[in-house]
């Protein structure tokens, strides 16, 4: 029989080399990573693709540039916080082809940005730069036989841009309930490309929605800059007349309504009550966004004992107000100030609910009023010296919208 010693020492070595081994597959994956995190082109040009967990000292360190750290970091501080990078990007590093030396940065902070940084008299001077797109213009249209969305994708539309271009119809389109099957829609937009590869549509540029026997169109149109330095711009039918209203048609990307508004009582057997319903109640996922229909200050945001559940009401005016109930949760407070479209809560199933949907009311002058039948006029028409040069911006845009 062996030594009961020598026994525990075998044992003790055996339990060693499993760790080291798992210490070295480790450390090899670890390498492995960093490894395929760079890629180094032909022209001494080194990219690091920015991975979860990863500082800009790692990055610099994968790049090969760690004594440069410091550096960059002192001459970014006062255009662009490197802290601020984000995993599922990349920096480029660029070395010189005679020397090696390293000498330029490139970060794209977003798509209409760039930090770039480079090194001149051995000093790094760094500049946010907005990126040079090459724009094409591009036209598209289809026929709604089942939704407007599986319509444009069936036309190899980029996803981004038929989101854009719900947006633009958002005041004056039920993209929920009321696309019908045999409306058709057209319209001109860009696609941006860089070093002649396709990288994302912009603007829509000009629109026509045939929505139920109704046309509905839309034209984009720069009328200046503020004070400020910022864009003046939106889009307007073709008499001036912009597409905004005070207030959004749906305030949440809905399956079905799953309650009208009506003055008379109903019955819930759920909770075997008798009950009026003046509001509409949209069926959608918990979870789902809830948007604010219009710029207001949050009055109430909270547990409502009438049955609301999670209730979150809504100020515009001193007219119009708006009730958003049953959420699972809220993400304002009381005296916050929203802006048309600010993201205020989700989709619950909160309090006097038998099941998911937000129940939306309007309230005019103290009454509620249906949703569904109201109808607001325009807020940010253009101005009457604009108007001319407008009508004769669009001329061709709705040569081509009606060929």
């Amino acid at each position: 029989m062996k030594n009961p010693k020598y026994l525990v020492f075998i044992l003790i070595l055996a339990i060693m080399a499993f760790f080291a081994g798992k210490v070295l597959l480790f450390a090899n994956s670890e390498e492995s990573a960093r490894q395929a995190a760079v890629k180094v082109s032909p022209d001494n040009e080194v990219v690091v693709n920015i991975e979860s967990g990863m500082t800009f000292s790692d990055i610099t360190e994968a790049a090969g540039v760690s004594s440069s750290t410091q550096e960059l970091l002192a001459a970014t501080k006062d255009v662009y916080d490197l802290a601020r990078i984000k995993a599922g990007k990349s920096i480029l590093f660029y070395f010189d082809k005679q020397t090696g030396d390293f000498h330029k940065m490139i970060y794209q902070t977003n798509s209409e940005t760039e930090l770039i940084l480079n090194k001149v008299s051995d000093i790094w001077q760094a500049e946010l730069k907005t990126i040079d797109y090459e724009v094409r213009i591009k036209i598209a249209s289809g026929t709604i036989t089942s939704s407007f969305y599986q319509s444009a994708l069936d036309q190899h539309i980029d996803e981004r841009a038929i989101i854009e271009l719900a947006d633009v119809f958002a005041w004056t389109v039920d993209f929920g309930m009321g696309i019908r099957e045999g409306d058709t829609y057209k319209f001109i937009y860009e696609e941006r490309y860089r070093d002649g590869e396709y990288v994302m549509p912009g603007k829509i540029l000009a629109a026509v929605f045939n929505n139920d026997g109704q046309e509905k169109e839309g034209y984009y149109f720069k009328e200046g800059v503020d004070a400020d330095g910022s864009e003046i711009d939106g889009y307007y039918n073709f008499t001036g007349e912009s597409l905004q209203k005070m207030f959004l048609k749906n305030p949440v990307n809905f399956r079905y309504i799953s309650s009208g508004f009506t003055t008379g009582r109903r019955y819930v057997e759920a909770f075997n009550v008798a009950t009026g319903h003046r509001a509409i109640d949209y069926a959608a996922a918990i979870g789902t966004p809830i948007r604010a229909i219009g710029d207001g200050v949050v009055t109430n945001a909270g547990w409502s004992r009438a049955g609301y559940g999670n209730l979150t009401s809504i100020r515009h005016n001193s007219t119009y107000s708006s009730n958003y109930a049953h959420q699972s949760k809220i993400y304002v407070k009381v005296g916050t100030k929203v802006k048309q479209g600010d993201v205020i809560g989700a989709v619950g199933s909160t309090g006097f609910s038998t099941g998911p949907h937000l129940h939306f009311e309007i309230v005019q002058n103290g009454t509620k009023i249906n949703p569904l039948t109201l109808d607001m006029p325009s807020e940010k028409n253009l101005s009457k010296d604009k108007i001319a040069e407008f009508l004769e911006s669009i001329k061709d845009w709705q040569k081509q919208l009606h060929e």
